[in-house]
């Protein structure tokens, strides 16, 4: 008997030693994790402070009135059937405050396939892209991790012209030559192979590709401006420009289906563009260049990202103005560029913000009325010039001096 309460009492104290084990180990282990999550807290707070996020817009509208919606939609849906078929590709959409007035989807976002295009099918935006791109070097502007004024050859090393800046790749005062053109001269580059925007940046330093024109001399619209600030942005953050793009404007904006094609992953995905006349146009190896190009979107989420940049949030106020002035003089007329949004300024003091796009099929214009809180978007993946006609809504909304057609816009 004693030596059987002797083996239980060895028992009870093995039991007690094991159970204290696995009470301990389980607190390690929970300290652990505690302090890998801590950690990569950290880490993801150092990451969200290099990106700049841009914030969604928390203003508060008042809802329009039914009879302002009523009125308006009555002229934007006399205007579309003015001016569109029913045989034509297009994403359109008009909104204020935020709040939809007329939105119209129709055609194939894929013929072959038979796929229609509606409010969710994401086009190719074209140079509307560059808004987007200068977004986020503005974001990354204001949280000071670059300078507007900053010579880009400090941030890319191998950058070959010393007087070119941030601020003239955004304005397209820089002087580079595009890079669609300077490529298919001989011995440039074999066009056969998919032209990367590294592959751009060696090509500038290594073939000594010259310069148009002196640096801050004159505006020249060019594409190689911003092919070369996508790399910066893919610089400063240490994410690729696609992921980049993703994680400052797309996922905290909720534009859930937008985003830049992965040449090698979405070429075969992605709605394809088509001449006037349907036919399609294939890919070529200027395709896997971004910055310039390569986003795609829809209206519904262009028009949260109009929301976000003209929300009180949006940048300082000095960096903010910075967008808006006219950077190239040299010749008296109206039309101007900003920092990645082109303008029209009038003597009466009104002003008009916009940017189009083309890019083989596509076709892309997003209009901003910022006085009137007004957002106008239309995208295509079938050549049309009717694209850019929507700027002729904008005397709907405000006083905008554009030549109007008689009984376009059903008054």
């Amino acid at each position: 008997m004693v030596i059987f309460a002797h083996t239980v009492d060895e028992i009870m104290n093995f039991t007690k030693a094991k159970i204290y084990f696995k009470i301990t180990a389980i607190a390690l282990i929970l300290m652990s994790c505690q302090k890998n999550t801590n950690a990569n807290s950290g880490d993801n707070r150092a990451v969200e402070d290099t990106l700049g996020r841009l914030k969604p817009s928390k203003v508060a509208f008042v809802n329009l009135s039914e009879s302002y919606l009523s009125s308006k939609k009555a002229s934007v849906q006399h205007f579309f059937n003015k001016n569109w078929s029913d045989s034509r590709n297009i994403s359109f959409l008009v909104a204020k405050d935020g709040q939809i007035i007329f939105e119209k989807y129709q055609g194939f976002a894929n013929k072959n396939k038979k796929t229609d295009i509606n409010e969710e099918t994401p086009l190719h935006i074209a140079s509307v892209s560059k808004v987007l791109t200068a977004t986020a070097v503005l974001e990354l502007i204001n949280k000071g991790k670059i300078k507007l004024n900053q010579k880009v050859n400090t941030i890319l090393k191998t950058f070959p012209y010393p007087n070119i800046t941030i601020k003239t790749l955004l304005n397209h005062r820089s002087g580079l030559r595009n890079y669609a053109y300077f490529t298919e001269e001989p011995g440039v580059w074999d066009r056969k192979k998919i032209l990367t925007n590294e592959d751009l940046l060696r090509i500038l330093g290594e073939k000594n590709i010259q310069l148009e024109f002196l640096t801050d001399k004159r505006f020249a619209y060019c594409n190689t401006n911003y092919a070369m600030l996508a790399l910066i942005i893919e610089k400063i953050t240490g994410l690729k420009y696609p992921e980049a793009m993703k994680k400052m404007i797309f996922e905290p904006l909720g534009m859930v289906h937008s985003f830049v094609m992965d040449y090698e992953k979405d070429r075969k995905n992605v709605a394809p563009s088509y001449k006037g006349n349907n036919v399609e146009i294939g890919m070529d190896y200027l395709d896997c260049i971004y910055g310039d190009k390569n986003i795609y979107s829809t209206p519904r989420d262009l028009m949260k990202f109009d929301l976000a940049r003209n929300a009180p949030t949006f940048l300082n106020t000095d960096l903010k103005n910075e967008i808006y002035k006219g950077y190239s003089n040299e010749h008296k007329g109206t039309k101007n560029y900003g920092l990645g949004i082109r303008m029209i300024d009038w003597e009466t003091g009104q002003h008009f913000y916009f940017h189009n796009g083309w890019w083989h099929g596509n076709t892309s214009s997003y209009i901003t009325l910022q006085k009137e809180n007004v957002v106008i978007i239309a995208l295509s993946n079938q050549f049309t010039t009717l694209t850019y006609k929507v700027r002729d809504l904008a005397p709907l909304f405000g006083d905008y001096p554009f030549k109007i057609e008689k009984g376009e816009l059903g008054e």
